[in-house]
């Protein structure tokens, strides 16, 4: 079924259930077979944000399709390690995935341009890039010579910028640094000097614990508080730039997708697209509590000095271009999301930078 002939069908009957006061559940032929899915996500179980999205989605496909169509999510390292989702669904080990898409840039980097890319586009952004902008077009072809189906299922908007157990006054003070940091920004910060490590989030408490990493970066304040970072780094920084935003995929196995009934194809993007809003609201209220929580506890918070800012920028500027120059793949999925951003970038500047700029400005002064 195409996207856009999808998005059309649902809107319509979405309407037209509002008009009555419900909105119906696909209708399912007699006979409809039962199908029984596994899902392996890259996430603990603990993390009710992100892990419970993935739990939450299965548990709606469910319920669209009358409990005839059933995923079972498994955190990462129950089936497969965390940063081997992707390999695992392409090999049909488990029919689908609940991932990041830049763990796996060391495969191609083109992957990275699906969960974001350093200084890029915001949450709101990406979904309009994906959905309106012709990214998902491209990214379905990339992801389809790969035996993969994509599909958006969450954001966790801008994250931090991570937790250091020194503070960072100078780029000088990068060099040499361990630090946990995945796609891109491992990438970007290799050329300032630090030694990126890519480890689960299961691990990372043990790495600053026993000092084999300098510092890490996870999501934000939620999960992180979660995970007990503050209890063994002392410096919280803003913002998580490698990331303009993290936009979470769903995969499926193409064979395993193409052998669904339409209504269960319809069940699981409706799902998807329902997660896709859902993850970054639960965020954007869990967030400033769990900030406060952790200030309460001595967390000191700091913002990237602007030379830092600076040099991070420009090396992500050289990053970008050089994976333009050496990876096709890339280059052809870039060209759009350039040319997204830059249009995109000028409305949100002229927009919603100005309103959101001057009432931070008027509730501090207030």
């Amino acid at each position: 079924m195409k996207r856009r002939a999808f998005l059309t069908t649902t809107a319509a009957t979405a309407v037209s259930g509002l008009a009555v006061g419900t909105v119906s559940a696909p209708a399912l032929a007699q006979g409809t077979p039962t199908v029984r899915w596994r899902m392996a996500t890259s996430w603990p179980k603990s993390l009710d944000t992100i892990h419970g999205s993935a739990e939450a989605m299965c548990h709606r496909v469910a319920q669209l399709t009358e409990g005839k169509f059933e995923i079972r999510p498994f955190a990462g390292g129950e089936i497969v390690p965390a940063g081997q989702v992707l390999d695992a669904v392409q090999n049909n080990t488990v029919e689908c995935g609940h991932t990041l898409a830049s763990f796996y840039i060391g495969k191609n980097t083109a992957y990275g341009i699906d969960g974001g890319l350093p200084f890029g586009l915001n949450a709101r952004q990406h979904a309009s890039w994906l959905h309106y902008g012709g990214g998902m077009e491209l990214l379905r072809d990339f992801y389809g010579r790969n035996g993969l189906v994509n599909f958006l299922v969450g954001n966790v908007g801008v994250q931090m910028g991570g937790w250091y157990r020194k503070e960072i006054k100078s780029v000088e003070d990068l060099n040499g640094l361990k630090f946990r940091v995945g796609g891109f920004g491992g990438l970007v910060m290799t050329k300032l000097g630090v030694v990126p490590q890519q480890i689960a989030a299961s691990d990372i408490y043990t790495g600053l614990e026993k000092g084999t990493i300098d510092a890490a970066e996870w999501i934000g304040p939620y999960d992180d508080e979660k995970l007990g970072f503050a209890k063994v780094a002392k410096y919280y920084y803003t913002p998580g730039w490698w990331e303009g935003s993290a936009a979470i995929t769903g995969l499926v196995n193409t064979t395993a997708w193409n052998n669904l009934p339409d209504p269960f194809k319809i069940a699981f993007e409706t799902a998807a697209n329902e997660q896709a809003m859902l993850m970054q609201a639960k965020y954007d209220a869990k967030n400033p509590e769990a900030l406060r929580r952790l200030v309460g506890m001595g967390v000191q918070l700091r913002a990237f000095p602007r030379p830092v800012m600076e040099a991070c920028y420009k090396a992500s500027m050289e990053v970008l271009k050089e994976n333009t120059e050496k990876n096709p793949d890339f280059a052809k999925i870039y060209e759009s999301w350039k040319a997204f951003h830059d249009t995109s970038n000028s409305w949100f500047a002229l927009a919603e930078n100005q309103l959101d700029s001057f009432r931070y400005t008027a509730q501090r002064k207030a």
